[in-house]
Parts: structure tokens; C-alpha cells; sequence
């Protein structure tokens, strides 16, 4: 079977948690056409949707996942918490502690280091992928772009 735009969104760029779930599960969608979706999925909303996605091993958009949760992770620290609470990314953060899965945990640990040194802030790493797809531990004074 090929690869498909999935039909499951009344609204793609307002999608419910059981929508997101149901994209993510189907091996065989991609996301829907425009420039950013992934960033507006960031929310409060569905943080917690992307959280067990992220950890599941057999998700076929584990890596979306946990990709959304860098740009929710950063957006908060960047912005102070102003778009964020810092009490609901440290409930974040005890929730992913808890899953024991190494992706999951080492974002976590990152976010905590984000917090720590805000400079370790780069659009890049936590934007556009970066981590993702170069999985690493930040470390402060890391080089940085």
C-alpha cells in the first residue's frame, strides 16, 4: 500500500486528540499539505496525546511524536512559559520520566537542561528536528549554531 493524505481531520490545522491518534497509528498516512503543520500541534491540548505516541514503540509516527514535543518543550522555555506554564512541563516531565522509553527520557533530560541554560535554545535543533534526528544528550556549553 502507498502512502495517503488522511481523511480523518474535520479540521487539519484543529485537530482532536482521537484524530492525531488515529493519523498516527495508520502506517500508511502523511501529514496534511501546508507549511507548519507540525508546529500548530504544539498544544496544550495534545501535548499528552503526543507524549504516549512518542513512547510507543510501535507508533509509525513515533519520531512526529517526539518532534512536537521539542517545539512544545521549546516554545515554553523560549517564551518564558508564557505560552506554556512551567507547572504543566514539569507535569510533562514527571509523566515522561516515568514511561522509561530512551527517546522519551532524553528528551525529557534535554528539556530539563533548556530550562536550566535557556541558551541551549537553537530553532533548529528544536524546530526543525534537529534532536530528532540526531538523538544526543545537550550538555551546557555546547556547541552550538
Amino acid at each position: 500500500m502507498t502512502e495517503a493524505s488522511f481523511d480523518g481531520f474535520a479540521h487539519p490545522a484543529l485537530p482532536t486528540v482521537d484524530e492525531i491518534r488515529a493519523w498516527a497509528l495508520d502506517p500508511h498516512s502523511v501529514a496534511p499539505e501546508g507549511r507548519q503543520w507540525d508546529l500548530t500541534l504544539a498544544t496544550d491540548e495534545l501535548v499528552d496525546a503526543w507524549l504516549e505516541l512518542a513512547a510507543d514503540p510501535t507508533c509509525p509516527k513515533r519520531s512526529f511524536a517526539l518532534h512536537v514535543l521539542y517545539i512544545y518543550a521549546g516554545d515554553a522555555v523560549r517564551t518564558k512559559f508564557r505560552v506554556h506554564t512551567r507547572k504543566r512541563i514539569d507535569r510533562l516531565l514527571e509523566r515522561a520520566e516515568e514511561t522509561r522509553d530512551q527517546y522519551v527520557g532524553l528528551w525529557a533530560a534535554n528539556t530539563r537542561a533548556l530550562i536550566d541554560q535557556p541558551d541551549l535554545f537553537d530553532y533548529d535543533e528544536w524546530c526543525n528536528g534537529g534532536l530528532v534526528l540526531r538523538p544526543r544528550r545537550l550538555s551546557p556549553g555546547a556547541n552550538r549554531r
